[in-house]
């Protein structure tokens, strides 16, 4: 008796589930007719990604055929090319290249590092942080002082003369915005040689960048600050599990003795482009709306979630407009910008040539944070635009959109700002980003494909909502 049970109950959820159709989207009640008309438009939208989006593709081809494209190399004139390429295929109505000189840092050969304990050699994962300078070509060996911060390095004086500084100050883990723990500890990244460097430290070496422990070391930028040639001094990251159990040797070794090689160089200024195309507005065409992602990306992957995910959704909310017939009021102006992770070279020169230019620039969105699920949008704008943004919470939050917030934008769209500017960033969840960031292991195969669909989607919503809705600069002086 229990087994036919058992087997009916199977049989019968199995048949539910097969007849069971999935429910529609339902929004609040109370909905004005023209919301209604909105919510009706934001689901076309993500029907049409998930059904007949183009980003996942076009990320196949950008990160498998070109690869890293660290400004000034040849993946990123190749990329450049392949802009130009992708946005005339769409059918804008105009495609441009505005012409940018980028910074030109080369990695060389493959960076070498290790350090003896109890006989034993223990090698380290590591690679230069980006506009180092070359270690000697037969490496640099010292002692180390590890520090935690900044702050503690600064305290260090002449202590620091002759050795080699490991700057392990970890993520702070409690932080659930794993950008907020970045933020919290990345300036050791970019600041630590020019620190020590002026008291003489022979070398620096960094604790990656992630709130995860494993073995792939993160890149990024670096500077000298203010310090003059002769106090540079090499700077390379070192995996999280590396600096995990170097720090544990110093504690019982604490003479042991750091080598590391790296062969990196900066060359002259090279020439690039920002790749920009758009669709003209229908009642303002002087009104723009940029929306965007940057084109380069660090050498050691493919540069998939950083920031291929963020170009190829910026170039599908054109395609989502175009293809479900929406004609925007103001012009919609799609931006591939070069040189964000090395100098924002391409964001400056975007912003002067506007100014130059008397363009009206009413709105901007980026997408620099990676291809996982949609969480919602930072506004950096006025008041009265910022409430109206939160307001769009009823047609979004049925996406999974619920974080509308006040925040950072991004690097890329924020020299526009202005007190009439609405800028916002898209923010998708940030749990895994860290794992992949300036690493070899930021590749085509960890971006989710529907993830990454449901981000087009998303941003083709709010600058649908933004262009119908935005108070421009006349109406917020009423």
């Amino acid at each position: 008796m229990n087994k036919l049970l058992t087997l009916f109950s199977v049989a019968a959820i199995l048949t539910a589930c097969n007849q069971k159709k999935e429910a529609p989207i339902t929004l609040k009640k109370g909905l004005t007719t023209e919301e209604k008309t909105d919510s009706t438009h934001v689901k076309h939208f993500f029907n049409t990604a998930l059904t007949e989006g183009k980003s996942y593709e076009w990320l196949r081809d950008l990160t498998q055929n070109i690869g890293g494209r660290l400004s000034g190399s040849p993946e990123a004139a190749k990329a450049v090319v392949w802009g130009e390429k992708v946005m005339k295929e769409i059918g804008l109505d105009s495609v441009w290249l505005q012409p940018v000189m980028v910074p030109h840092w080369v990695r060389g050969e493959k960076e070498v590092a290790y350090y003896t304990v109890n006989g034993i050699k223990k090698e380290v994962p590591v690679c230069a942080l980006g506009f180092s300078i070359a270690t000697p070509t037969s490496g640099i060996t010292a002692e180390v002082i590890e520090v935690k911060s900044i702050k503690e390095a600064e305290s260090l004086g002449d202590k620091a003369n002759g050795k080699i500084v490991f700057f392990n100050g970890a993520f702070d883990e409690t932080l659930i915005n794993t950008f907020q723990a970045y933020g919290g500890c990345v300036s050791q990244r970019f600041g630590g040689a020019a620190t020590v460097g002026k008291f003489g430290a022979k070398g620096v070496i960094v604790r990656s960048m992630t709130n995860g422990i494993n073995d792939y070391p993160h890149t990024g930028s670096m500077g000298y600050g203010e310090i003059p040639k002769e106090q540079y001094i090499p700077a390379a990251a070192i995996s999280s599990r590396a600096a995990e159990n170097l720090s544990a040797d110093l504690k019982k070794n604490p003479n042991l003795k750091f080598y590391f090689k790296q062969s990196c160089e900066t060359l002259p200024d090279a020439p690039s482009h920002n790749v920009i195309g758009e669709i003209k507005g229908s009642e303002n065409p002087d009104k723009i709306i940029v929306v965007g992602g940057h084109l380069d990306s660090w050498d050691l992957g493919e540069g998939a979630h950083d920031d291929g995910a963020g170009v190829v959704q910026a170039l599908e909310v054109a395609y989502l407009l175009k293809n479900n017939n929406i004609k925007p009021k103001n012009t919609i102006r799609i931006v591939f910008f070069m040189n964000e992770e090395n100098g924002t070279r391409g964001a400056k020169e975007y912003a002067k040539k506007a100014k130059e230019n008397n363009e009206n620039h009413i709105g901007g969105l980026e997408s620099d944070s990676g291809g996982h699920t949609p969480r919602g949008f930072a506004i950096d704008a006025n008041e009265k635009n910022t409430d109206l943004v939160k307001s769009w919470n009823k047609l979004l939050a049925p996406y999974g959109l619920h974080d509308l917030v006040e925040g950072y934008s991004g690097a890329d769209i924020k020299p526009l700002k202005e007190e009439h500017i609405t800028l916002v960033g898209y923010k998708p969840d940030s749990q895994r980003y860290f794992d992949y960031h300036h690493t070899s292991t930021d590749t085509f195969d960890k971006v989710n494909k529907r993830e990454l669909e449901l981000g087009s989607a998303s941003m083709t919503s709010l600058i649908y909502l933004m262009d119908k809705y935005l108070y421009s600069q006349e109406e917020l002086k009423l």
